[in-house]
């Protein structure tokens, strides 16, 4: 997500406070905080994939492996 769409999240947020949002900017504040929150767990999918835990019997285990990296994340 770009800088440009971050702006405009927190401009539509600071106006629904200010004084109100029309029922066109309500769905496209809907549509630009559902695109972030799947960036967002796009990259904490990423990263969490990318972590190894040492099991107690001195084995490493990808999590990313191990929990299979589901499809559609």
């Amino acid at each position: 997500m770009d800088e440009q769409k971050i702006k405009r999240i927190n401009e539509l947020y600071r106006k629904s406070k200010a004084e109100g949002l029309t029922e066109a900017e309500k769905k496209e504040q809907k549509l630009l905080r559902q695109e972030y929150l799947d960036t967002i767990r796009r990259n904490l999918r990423g990263q969490l994939n990318n972590i190894d835990v040492q099991q107690k019997d001195g084995s490493i285990i990808n999590l990313g492996e191990k929990f299979g990296n589901k499809k559609g994340n």
